[in-house]
């Protein structure tokens, strides 16, 4: 039989390191966090996250023994009594989710359930029609600088998925927000995000291609037609620029409007972003490609924001909060505000 003692003395120290970080975000009004990063804490594939009253186990390098997934239930569920254990193991092709639950455990991982970060209030399912989690939680830094820089501010977040940012900057006080993703699913539970809370507006929600949104806001402009071609059908937006813009795009993705590339095109994405934002204002700038050098990429953005005839004024890191530690202190994800 599995010896599991390994695995739990890693999430004992794991969860050691965390009680501090643990207590002040709940005095803050958060709930939901990262237990267990396997990637640095001693098991890579391997996390674990709280989102209130959800404890999310998920194995993406090869599926948890029956006795590994037993013991790590209990672990959670003796150190957080009040809580529901769903394990997802994403270890096959494309990260689907292969493993099987019974009627009971499936209805418990389909709930629809509420959880909170500083103060804002989320839906989140372990298991829905898509993969990723709802809320990415080593975003959570980034949404608390938003929240700062949003009161009195009008934000424009792109690739919004389901739209935590905007409704963080609404929450804090953003006098207009418009959150754009071609997803409408995404878009349905960023709307549902938003009914959970008390706003001072309503949020706009725009279901396009980022590109045909950010062209169209920045005064580029984007045709119906290339070389003799239509392109799909997509919302005609008026140019308006924005005091705020966080743009927070995937590893890699096509359309007929461009291609988002993270390794080797960021430009094409950040040169609409830049024109979408005010002079004078800020632009927050994603990448999660671990190879991707985070100060060649800085570097980068300066040299493009050159080339579009608009300066870099000032930049600042944004870097995970303590439950996602890196060994070499740069960890994945990088998140750059530049105020532009």
């Amino acid at each position: 039989m599995p010896d599991s003692r390994p695995l739990i003395t890693a999430l004992g120290a794991a969860l050691d390191a965390r009680r501090d970080l643990i207590a002040r975000l709940h005095a803050e009004g958060t709930d939901a966090y990262r237990l267990f990063h396997g990637t640095v804490e001693g098991r890579p594939g391997l996390t674990v996250d709280r989102y209130g009253s959800l404890i999310l186990t998920q194995s993406f390098h090869g599926p948890l023994s029956q006795a590994d997934e037993e013991a790590l239930e209990a672990f959670y569920l003796e150190a957080f009594p009040d809580t529901d254990h769903v394990y997802n193991d994403r270890s096959h092709a494309n990260s689907r989710v292969s493993n099987p639950l019974p009627p009971e455990r499936l209805a418990r991982a389909e709930a629809l359930r509420e959880f909170s970060e500083l103060g804002v209030k989320y839906n989140v399912q372990a298991r829905h029609g898509g993969q990723d989690p709802w809320l990415f939680l080593d975003l959570r830094a980034a949404r608390r600088r938003i929240m700062a820089e949003a009161p009195e501010k009008s934000v424009l977040n792109v690739f919004a998925y389901t739209c935590g940012v905007g409704v963080a900057a609404a929450k804090a006080g953003a006098r207009h927000v418009v959150n754009v993703d071609f997803a409408e699913s995404s878009l349905s539970v960023g709307k549902a995000n938003a009914r959970l809370n008390t706003l001072p507006f309503r949020p706009r929600f725009v279901k396009s291609d980022a590109f045909a949104a950010m062209r169209q806001l920045s005064g580029i402009g984007q045709p119906k037609m290339v070389r003799g071609k239509h392109l799909p059908p997509f919302p005609a937006l008026d140019k308006h620029r924005f005091d705020l813009v966080f743009l927070d795009p995937p590893r890699y993705a096509k359309s007929a409007f461009g291609v988002v590339d993270l390794v080797n095109d960021y430009p094409a994405l950040f040169k609409p972003a830049l024109l979408c934002t005010h002079e004078g204002g800020t632009l927050v700038c994603c990448n999660n490609v671990a190879q991707v050098e985070r100060e060649a990429w800085a570097d980068q953005l300066v040299r493009s924001a050159k080339k579009a005839g608009r300066e870099v004024r000032g930049m600042e890191w944004i870097t995970p909060e303590a439950d996602f530690p890196s060994s070499d202190g740069n960890p994945p994800l990088k998140t750059l505000l530049l105020r532009v």
